[in-house]
């Protein structure tokens, strides 16, 4: 029912509110969606979407396990280089050989039995912010520069970090490539459990912020 009064310019009308039975529905279901989010955050960070071919790209920051993984992805499909992506090491750069976590996975990889036939390190250089874009925005310029135009990319990352990976790399490399994605599974703490551990808080909180702000708020500078 609706009454209008001062002329017709303002109008009454009843509308349905929700009871205290109602209101507790509500925050029922709102902390079911809650607790459900919560518990299968981790397994949305880390995807795994492998494409089906295309060129073999791993993070050089990875840990040995993780490398290992790659050099078996590489050698049990038809890839022909393994691209080691990474930037300047963080700590002890001037007590190593390698300058870049892209040229330090690389000998790991060549250590593990890899030959130097199938192992390319493309480095990046020093950006205080989006570290992960600046790897993929590298190995895009250094593809194109060795007349290469992958179709289709499959990258290896660890964890929770891998979704976000992929969303970088397909920022840099645009829609005519697509990325596919292998996420290793991050022995420092329980997937299944991870708010256990302050280690696996510290990972999936940290990337679920990160991931959001590279889905809704990063911008391309290149």
């Amino acid at each position: 029912m609706a009454s209008s009064s001062y002329w017709g310019l303002l109008r009454r009308r009843s509308c349905w509110l929700p009871t205290v039975r109602g209101v507790l529905l509500l925050l029922i279901l709102f902390a079911c969606l809650l607790i459900f989010g919560f518990r299968n955050i981790q397994a949305f960070l880390a995807v795994n979407d492998p494409a089906p071919e295309g060129i073999l790209v791993v993070e050089g920051w990875s840990p040995d396990y993780a490398l290992e993984t790659a050099k078996l992805e590489e050698q049990g499909n038809p890839y022909h280089l393994l691209y080691v992506v990474g930037g300047p090491l963080e700590q002890g750069a001037p007590l190593s050989q390698y300058p870049t976590y892209a040229d330090l996975g690389a000998a790991i990889l060549l250590r593990m039995g890899m030959s130097q036939d199938t192992v390319q390190a493309v480095p990046s250089g020093y950006v205080y912010k989006d570290r992960t874009y600046a790897e993929a925005v590298a190995l895009s310029i250094w593809l194109r520069q060795h007349g290469l135009s992958p179709k289709e990319i499959n990258l290896i990352s660890l964890g929770a970090h891998a979704r976000r990976s992929r969303l970088l790399f397909e920022k840099a490399f645009g829609k005519s490539t697509r990325v596919g994605i292998i996420a290793v599974e991050d022995r420092n703490y329980d997937p299944a459990h991870w708010w256990k551990t302050s280690e696996g808080v510290r990972s999936v909180i940290s990337e679920t912020i990160a991931y959001g702000y590279a889905r809704f708020l990063f911008s391309p500078t290149h």
